[in-house]
């Protein structure tokens, strides 16, 4: 009897269990269609419901709500779900729009950084400028008023700042406009200097033994022997140095002579040994070449200079054969 008893309000829990849930779900399915019904008239979400409800009498979805009670519940639950939506559109509008208008803020930001840099660059493109042009007025107005190497930059100095254009190059520093005096005074010497190397060059009379007293006589007239100095010891320094450089050249030029001989060879200190008429025929053949006949005024250091080339090639020994790919030379004689 107790096990029907407990069967039956098994049975009963479960069918008003059940009638619960379906009055639920058709409670939510009604106010569903309820909140679909106003969400088709767009309604403001300060409007009350007194003044709508007449909007929406004739409609089947709210004729399905039982009382007008819960009609007016369902409304405003409507309607405070509205309020949230539509604070949260207006929070992600409001984040959309700071978000632009940071973005906005960092463009302009960078938009001035970039004009600043621009700015900076034509102003110092502009320094730059006039500092070439401060550079180049001061180099026109040292060829105009410099033409002696022979100067100082004190003494220069006063000359040139009475010259208008002299304000021109005021941008220079004082160092700035000493070191372009003192290249300008160096150009004038490299000049000057060539000039007078070319007519050392020009004059035939000039052998690798001349001195400045025998070549002064006949050059002195000359208007690049007049321009290069007007100390003597300074041209007769250059002379000396001309010399030197001149006959290193010689003595250079006339050991490519010998080398280039092919009658001197390993044999030829042998031949010496043996008779004197070696050395004549090679003297002989080298007569021929200017580069020998420039050394005419030193015999005797030429004949050095052949004969340390008959020494260098007897102890190299005979050349290899061609096939060898090793130098082949004697250890000793």
């Amino acid at each position: 009897m107790k096990d029907r008893e407990s069967m039956f309000i098994e049975f009963i829990t479960s069918v008003r269990k059940r009638e619960k849930e379906d009055s639920k779900s058709r409670t939510e399915k009604v106010k569903g269609n309820f909140f679909d019904m106003l969400s088709e008239h767009h309604l403001d979400s300060q409007l009350r419901w007194s003044k709508v409800k007449e909007k929406f009498e004739s409609d089947s979805r709210y004729k399905a709500v039982d009382s007008s009670g819960l009609r007016e519940d369902f409304f405003k639950q409507y309607m405070e779900k509205l309020a949230k939506h539509i604070d949260s559109d207006k929070e992600k509008e409001l984040e959309r729009q700071a978000r632009i208008e940071a973005s906005l803020r960092e463009r302009e930001r960078e938009v001035q950084k970039a004009r600043s840099e621009q700015t900076k660059e034509i102003d110092r493109e502009r320094e730059q400028h006039k500092r070439e042009e401060a550079i180049q007025n001061f180099k026109a107005l040292l060829s105009d008023m410099v033409r002696s190497s022979d100067v100082t930059w004190s003494d220069t100095r006063r000359t040139l700042r009475k010259d208008h254009r002299w304000e021109s190059a005021s941008l220079l520093e004082r160092e700035e406009k000493e070191k372009l005096f003192s290249e300008h005074i160096e150009a004038l010497t490299k000049k000057k200097r060539e000039h007078f190397r070319q007519l050392l060059d020009e004059t035939s009379a000039i052998t690798l033994t001349s001195t400045w007293k025998e070549v002064k006589k006949v050059i002195k007239e000359d208007p690049r022997c007049i321009k290069f100095s007007s100390s003597d010891r300074k041209k007769q320094r250059e002379f000396e140095e001309y010399i030197r450089d001149k006959y290193i050249t010689a003595k250079a030029d006339f050991r490519t002579l010998l080398k280039e001989t092919k009658f001197i060879t390993y044999r030829s200190k042998k031949l010496l040994h043996e008779s004197d008429q070696h050395l004549k025929d090679i003297e002989r053949i080298l007569q021929n070449d200017k580069r020998y006949l420039v050394l005419e005024c030193v015999p005797e250091e030429r004949r050095k200079l052949i004969m340390a080339y008959i020494d260098d090639l007897d102890r190299r020994g005979p050349p290899p054969p061609p096939t060898a790919s090793e130098p082949t030379r004697r250890s000793a004689k």
